[in-house]
């Protein structure tokens, strides 16, 4: 079987020697080129047609996400794994938004990074499994005050996006995840994020307390 081609973009030689390491005593992936910013990682792909790009958000010229974005428009065959130090929950959503097919904090482990990639080439996604818990923490800590009775209605509703209140009303209008996905033009993997965020804010398990919470807030 060949290797699964791979292409490395991101601005830290060290970064990329490091990962060209870890990789070259593994027979089922071949790095075959290096970008060192946004822009030369479109041009590199373009010309060597890799199987897989390992792309940093933080670049000169183009961040990762936007190179994630233009290679799921022009080159869709091309599987993006987003490598990144970022653990924002906003970082995560937008790169499952521009079609990545995986993201991993810098600090995961050989036998993840492996995992991920192995996932990946397959045909899979991988997000790291830090990734769902940090979306967790991230509610649990901007609620952590919430917990009590002096929260009002207004401070609740206040804590969703735009993009959650658009959910919230298509979930209460009776639609499912793909429906939502469709309607809003976001993959269905997304459309799950933001339920699984809007009901962790609302600190509701299900539909009918999610409704029923929606009352209380007069959002319905």
């Amino acid at each position: 079987m060949n290797p699964t081609r791979i292409v490395l973009a991101d601005d830290h030689e060290l970064v990329r020697d490091g990962i060209k390491s870890l990789l070259e005593n593994e027979a089922e992936f071949k790095v075959i080129a290096e970008a060192s910013d946004g822009n030369e990682a479109l041009k590199v792909v373009a010309q060597v047609q890799p199987d897989l790009l390992i792309v940093d958000i933080r670049m000169p010229q183009m961040n990762g996400l936007e190179v994630v974005k233009n290679l799921t428009k022009d080159y869709p065959q091309v599987k993006k794994l987003v490598l990144s130090m970022h653990d924002s929950e906003e970082y995560v959503v937008e790169s499952i938004e521009s079609g990545a097919d995986g993201y991993l904090l810098k600090g995961s482990s050989k036998a993840e990074f492996l995992k991920a990639l192995h996932s990946i080439a397959g045909g899979g996604k991988y997000f790291s499994g830090d990734i769902s818990q940090i979306i967790i923490e991230n509610f649990v800590k901007g609620k952590s005050s919430a917990k009590s009775t002096s929260v009002s209605m207004s401070e609740e509703i206040a804590i969703l996006t735009n993009r959650e209140k658009q959910i919230l009303d298509l979930i209460l209008d009776g639609n499912g995840n793909n429906e939502i996905a469709e309607a809003l033009k976001i993959s269905r993997r997304t459309a799950e994020v933001h339920r699984f965020n809007l009901m962790k804010k609302l600190n509701v398990k299900n539909l009918i307390e999610l409704t029923q919470k929606s009352k209380e807030l007069n959002l319905i």
